[in-house]
């Protein structure tokens, strides 16, 4: 919900750094794994209850996770590659976030961290799918237009998910009610971008079906004039 207003922020101050890796021959693939192997250092350390440096490790994700993505766009590297490359090692990195505070408190977090990490397949499987519905109409992407799929909205983003971790490190003798809390809202993601997504789908496929019957028709019609 509020990576669109995050996101033309962030961009500007990212420039200075991406340049600086430019230069260096650093591309945004290499980032990308270097950002996600420092991401799951978090997991031993939330395992063995070092809350603060799960949160270094996490936000240096999502640093590099930024950078990599800007770093592709001023070095003119975007590709699909990169593109799945970065979504796939970031929904690993989310789902490996509250598996850690499992392991550290079994008893207290196993249920509540299930039911999140049930809820970002419910969240992740939506936003995938629908993106490669959306690459097959080609449908227009005018709030992300530099991602390399299509981005669709919901309630829970990538900016809320990070504030939660944030907050997990932070309150860990919490994680039980703030991840049920944000499992509902994710649930309410997962509706709202199914029957978005659905409805969406199915007006794109009416259009589609309807431009082709139209077809032969205005063909016809040359003809009989000619």
């Amino acid at each position: 919900m509020l990576d669109k207003f995050i996101t033309p922020i962030i961009k500007p101050l990212l420039t200075p750094v991406v340049m600086l890796m430019h230069k260096r021959g650093i591309t945004a693939d290499q980032l990308t794994v270097v950002g996600f192997l420092v991401g799951l250092l978090a997991v031993p350390l939330l395992a063995f209850e070092m809350w603060y440096g799960a949160l270094v490790a996490i936000a240096l994700n999502r640093i590099l996770d930024g950078l990599d993505g800007a770093l592709a766009r001023y070095a003119n590297q975007s590709s699909s590659a990169g593109g799945f490359l970065d979504i796939t090692l970031d929904f690993l990195f989310y789902a490996a976030i509250p598996l850690g505070f499992i392991l550290a408190n079994p008893e207290q977090n196993a249920i509540a961290g299930s039911l999140l990490l049930a809820t970002f397949i419910g969240t992740g499987s939506s936003f995938l799918a629908f993106a490669i519905a959306a690459e097959k109409f080609k449908l227009e992407k005018p709030q992300f237009k530099y991602k390399s799929f299509y981005y669709l909205n919901g309630l829970t983003e990538g900016t809320e998910t990070i504030a939660l971790f944030i907050a997990f490190c932070i309150w860990p003798q919490h994680f039980a009610v703030m991840a049920s809390i944000f499992a509902i809202a994710c649930g309410i993601t997962i509706f709202t971008r199914i029957h978005g997504g659905y409805h969406t789908l199915k007006q794109q496929e009416a259009d589609a079906n309807k431009a082709a019957e139209n077809v032969p028709s205005s063909a016809n019609s040359e003809v009989i004039n000619d």
